[in-house]
């Protein structure tokens, strides 16, 4: 097995690579003058199996432009098996038209990298598993919770609450919450008017109590900001937010801070600093 490591994961692709005893080999990538991207990889690949790491973190299209030009890469350079490790999938929350006329960008994305050399997709905490049923190829869904729960529980929390974002996330949070032993909830949401949608969380007691946050990713965390002001006017101690993906646009972690969040506790799927949880060892485990 060889790892090609993308520019957007080069730790987890080290560590993936680690944990296999394969071989690790960075991609040579650069612009050209006019900002078309070069890759280049140097590597004998004929006959062997090779996964291809890169997520489609922001700048999402240029990460994910560089990830079809290796996939494809390592297949013409002659790799017998060729998989695609996307840990981060950029676009999969359009995965159907919400409104008339828009593209379903999750399927646009799917189509390029199947025909772009990918034989396997493995991702992690896609934001609608059954939506892997877009690719044509077979396609793998890890998901982080559990790791992020026993990263909690080295935290000594009082009395936890774990929340997820909304209804949607009950699974999420319910993954986390098994491995505390800690009660779940999820976040409610209440349409006043088209354009009005308040969040609140469900009724339940947080007095002097930790509560975590948990949702597959945290973009502006504009919801979460708002449910952590309400938590804690009905008196929880501290207020965590846990993500597999710290997208974190624009200012956000700084906005998060600053409205009183005890700590941002997130996976390398996207590597930043609070990405304090791997997930080499799930992609390993495929990968085997």
């Amino acid at each position: 097995m060889i790892i090609i490591s993308g520019s957007a994961s080069p730790k987890l692709s080290a560590q993936v690579a680690s944990l296999l005893g394969a071989e690790l080999v960075k991609a040579e990538v650069r612009r050209f003058p006019d900002g078309e991207l070069y890759v280049r990889v140097d590597a004998e690949l004929k006959r062997k199996s090779v996964a291809v790491i890169q997520s489609t973190c922001p700048p999402q299209n240029d990460n994910l432009v560089e990830l079809l030009l290796l996939l494809d890469a390592a297949k013409d350079l002659g790799a017998t098996r060729v998989i695609a490790v996307v840990p981060y999938l950029a676009y999969s929350r359009q995965d159907k038209r919400f409104k008339p006329g828009e593209a379903i960008s999750l399927r646009t994305v799917s189509k390029l990298i199947s025909q772009s050399g990918a034989e396997e997709l493995i991702t992690v905490d896609i934001h609608q598993e059954e939506t892997l049923g877009n690719f044509t190829i077979p396609a793998f869904n890890q998901t982080a919770m559990p790791l992020i729960g026993r990263y909690l529980r080295g935290l000594n929390l009082r009395d936890p609450v774990i929340i997820g974002a909304d209804q949607g996330s009950i699974k999420r949070a319910t993954k986390v919450a098994l491995e505390l032993g800690a009660e779940h909830y999820f976040l409610e949401k209440r349409r006043i008017s088209p354009e009005n949608v308040v969040v609140y969380p469900k009724d339940m007691n947080v007095q002097g109590r930790d509560v975590v946050m948990v949702d597959d990713i945290v973009s502006t965390g504009g919801t979460i900001i708002g449910a952590a002001k309400i938590l804690q006017q009905q008196g929880a101690r501290d207020v965590y937010v846990a993500c597999a993906h710290p997208v974190l646009a624009g200012n956000a972690a700084q906005r998060l801070m600053d409205a009183g969040i005890k700590q941002i506790i997130a996976t390398d799927t996207i590597e930043k600093d609070v990405s304090v949880v791997s997930v080499a060892p799930l992609i390993a485990e495929l990968l085997k």
